[in-house]
């Protein structure tokens, strides 16, 4: 399926353009074994001519034929090239940039690339329950991969301590992973264990 990028996207969005738009699909909690639950999943990646992607996620627990049974949870974030700040750019809070976009060309956004060949991203991503993640990373093509720099946990949420995502565009579908250490459990000192997985495909 080829990928449309739209004319009015700011430059240093090009990288992340193939996310943009509506996915929608099943996945697994856990490692995905025979007797993990369901889940369904819509996700969307909007723009609005800043540099970042407005991200939003909504799960429902399903039974085994997809129905839903209850809602699951809402994650909200943003997501962006990791770049040092210019005077030109916006805020903090409402302070307006002084140039949209500040970034003009390809050929600015060619010199972020990093030595990998591909771009380092910033994502950051607000739970319920008082948990927020900022994850750093790297977009190379049609795959990505972030890990947690930090969890922030209000005083009365559950303990969670560190995260890892990968997002891959496969055949059209966007696949994901996400590992998560909560301190606790069978993984010796806590550390990452499998949280959930899913295959979504574009529905807008």
């Amino acid at each position: 399926m080829p990928i449309e990028i739209p004319t009015d996207l700011t430059p240093e969005l090009v990288p992340l353009s193939w996310l943009i738009g509506e996915w929608e699909g099943s996945g697994r909690l856990g490692a995905g074994e025979e007797d993990s639950e369901h889940f369904f999943q819509h996700v969307s990646f909007t723009h609005n001519g800043l540099p970042y992607l407005q991200y939003r996620a909504e799960s429902w627990l399903t039974d085994d034929e997809g129905t839903r049974l209850r809602p699951l949870t809402v994650e909200t974030g943003f997501w962006a090239l990791e770049r040092k700040q210019r005077e030109e750019d916006g805020g903090p809070g409402l302070i307006p940039a002084d140039i949209v976009p500040v970034l003009k060309s390809a050929d600015e956004v060619e010199a972020l690339r990093n030595s990998d060949g591909g771009f380092d991203i910033s994502v950051s991503i607000s739970h319920p329950g008082g948990i927020s993640e900022l994850y750093y990373g790297q977009i190379k093509g049609p795959q990505i991969q972030l890990s947690t720099d930090m969890v922030m946990r209000g005083s009365h949420s559950k303990e969670y301590t560190a995260a890892t995502r990968i997002f891959g565009l496969v055949e059209g579908k966007l696949l994901w992973r996400w590992d998560v250490a909560t301190g606790k459990g069978s993984t010796p000192g806590g550390g990452l264990e499998a949280h959930a997985s899913a295959i979504l495909s574009k529905a807008s």
